[in-house]
C-alpha cells in the first residue's frame, strides 16, 4: 500500500480526534515561519482545490464565453487588468493592490502533475516542488530544501500546536507550527461526499468515520442541512469547499493566521506559508467562488496592514494551486479539475500591475486533453525566479535542489 496514503489516513485519524482543528484538517494545513539572513520576506500561500484562474483573471475571448454561457453572462466588472484581462468582481478588494502596483498574475501556468487530477496528488506535488509525486519516507518540500541552501536560516514560530506541518515546509530544517483552534463545519452533502470519494479505500473511509464520531461527541465539528441541488456523481472530490471555518473563528480564521503571520513577518521570521481552502467549485461556481476570494483578499490586506509599509516593501507573496479548471462549465454551472492554472504575486517587492505568461487559446485544439486549460509554463519556474530575486540564491541550487528538473530558463522581471 502507497505510504503517502497510509500517512493521510494516520494523520486523518489523529488529526481530528483532538478536536477537528483547522491543523488536524487534512485539506487545512498550520503556519510556518522560517528567520533567514537579510530583510526580504517571503510568503508562500497554497490555493487548496484548485483555483480556476480563467474566472478570477477573465479574458474576452468569444470562445471561452460560448464555453461559460453562465459563469461570463452578463456585464464584465470593470476592474481591468490589462487589455482584455477583467479581475473577478467579487476580488474587487484586490483592486487597491492591482492600483498601487502590488498585485500580478501568472497565467497558464502548472506543475508537471498531468492527467489524473487527484487533489492529494495534486498539491503533494504542488508543494514537494519535484516531477513525481513524491511517496515513502524521504518526503520533503521545496521550501524547506530552499531553507537549506541558505546559511544561517532557521525556522521558528511563537506557537506549536502539535499538528504536523505542511509537506512544503517539511524537511531536515526544524520546523514548529501554529494554528488557531477553529472547528469545521460538515454538511450532510458533504459526508456523503466523503463517503463516496473514499468508498473504493475501506481503511481510509474508516477513518474518516471515526473522525467524524468524534467531531461529534467532543463538539469540535457539527453537520448542517445541505442547501440542496448538487449530484454527488457531478462533485467528484469536493472536499475542500465543503470543509470550512466554523464556531469561534467561523468569520475570521483566515484573518487570525494571515495577522499572526504578519506579525512574525514584521518581527524576527523571513519566510512563511500556510494555506487557503475552498477554491474547489465543481457546482455553482458565481456564488461559490465568492467566499474563497474573499479569504484571499482579507488575507493579503491583513499581510500588508499588519506589516507595515516598510517591511511590505520587502516582502513578495505566491499564491499557488495544485491545478486550475476546466475550460467548459459543467452541468452545475460550476468547473472540474483542469490542468492550466493560475498563479497570483502580491507584495511591495514585486513589479505589479503585470499579467505574466500566455493562454494558449480557449478553441478545442487548443486544450490540453479537449478540456482543460494547456500550460504554457512550469509554475515552480516562476517560484524560483521570485526566490533568486529575494534571496540570491544560485541557478544551481534552484533547479538541482529546491526544484529538481526544473528549468529556470530567462528572468521573467517579477520583482522590482
Amino acid at each position: 500500500m502507497d505510504k503517502a496514503v497510509m500517512d493521510r489516513r494516520g494523520f486523518l485519524g489523529r488529526g481530528l480526534a483532538v478536536g477537528c482543528s483547522l491543523a488536524a484538517s487534512p485539506l487545512m494545513t498550520p503556519v510556518s515561519f522560517a528567520a533567514t539572513g537579510g530583510e526580504n520576506r517571503l510568503v508562500v500561500i497554497i490555493l487548496r482545490g484548485g483555483l480556476d484562474g480563467l474566472d478570477l483573471v477573465q479574458p474576452d475571448d468569444a470562445a471561452l464565453r460560448q464555453l461559460r454561457p453562465t459563469l461570463l453572462a452578463g456585464p464584465r466588472s470593470g476592474l481591468e487588468l490589462t487589455e482584455g484581462m477583467m479581475l473577478h468582481a467579487a476580488a474587487k478588494p484586490l483592486w487597491p493592490l492591482w492600483q498601487a502596483g502590488e498585485l500580478a498574475f501568472v497565467q497558464g501556468v502548472s506543475t508537471p502533475y498531468r492527467n489524473k487530477r487527484s487533489h492529494f496528488d495534486g498539491q503533494d506535488l504542488l508543494e514537494a516542488g519535484t516531477i513525481e509525486v513524491p511517496s515513502g519516507t524521504g518526503r520533503d518540500g521545496w521550501l524547506n530544501r530552499m531553507l537549506q541552501t541558505m546559511p544561517n536560516s532557521t525556522m521558528t514560530t511563537a506557537y506549536a500546536v502539535g499538528a504536523d506541518p505542511m509537506l512544503l515546509s517539511q524537511g531536515a530544517a526544524e520546523v514548529e507550527t501554529w494554528s488557531p483552534d477553529v472547528g469545521f463545519v460538515l454538511s450532510s452533502q458533504g459526508a456523503r461526499l466523503l463517503e463516496l470519494t473514499m468508498e473504493r479505500d475501506p481503511e481510509m473511509a474508516l477513518a474518516m468515520q471515526k473522525a467524524i464520531l468524534l467531531a461529534g461527541e467532543d463538539g469540535g465539528g457539527v453537520f448542517e442541512a445541505s442547501d440542496g441541488g448538487m449530484m454527488a456523481d457531478e462533485l467528484d472530490t469536493m472536499m475542500d469547499a465543503q470543509m470550512n471555518p466554523k464556531g469561534r473563528g467561523r468569520a475570521n480564521a483566515h484573518l487570525r493566521v494571515a495577522s499572526f503571520a504578519a506579525q512574525q513577518l514584521r518581527d524576527a521570521a523571513r519566510v512563511a506559508c500556510f494555506s487557503i481552502g475552498g477554491w474547489d467549485t465543481h457546482a455553482a461556481q458565481a456564488r461559490t467562488l465568492k467566499t474563497p476570494l474573499k479569504h484571499l483578499s482579507d488575507s493579503l490586506r491583513a499581510l500588508k496592514n499588519g506589516m507595515g509599509p516598510d517591511v511590505w516593501a520587502r516582502t513578495t507573496v505566491l499564491a499557488m494551486t495544485e491545478f486550475g479548471r476546466t475550460v467548459a462549465e459543467n452541468g452545475t454551472k460550476g468547473t472540474d479539475h483542469g490542468t492550466g492554472g493560475l498563479m497570483v504575486m502580491a507584495g511591495g517587492a514585486i513589479r505589479g500591475q503585470k499579467v505574466h505568461g500566455q493562454l494558449a487559446g480557449f478553441e478545442e485544439a487548443d486544450l490540453f486533453q479537449r478540456r482543460d486549460l494547456m500550460p504554457t509554463d512550469d509554475v515552480r519556474r516562476y517560484a524560483a525566479w521570485a526566490i533568486r530575486e529575494s534571496f540570491g540564491l544560485d541557478r544551481s541550487a534552484l533547479e538541482g535542489v529546491v526544484f529538481p528538473g526544473m528549468q529556470l530558463g530567462n528572468a521573467p522581471g517579477l520583482l522590482a
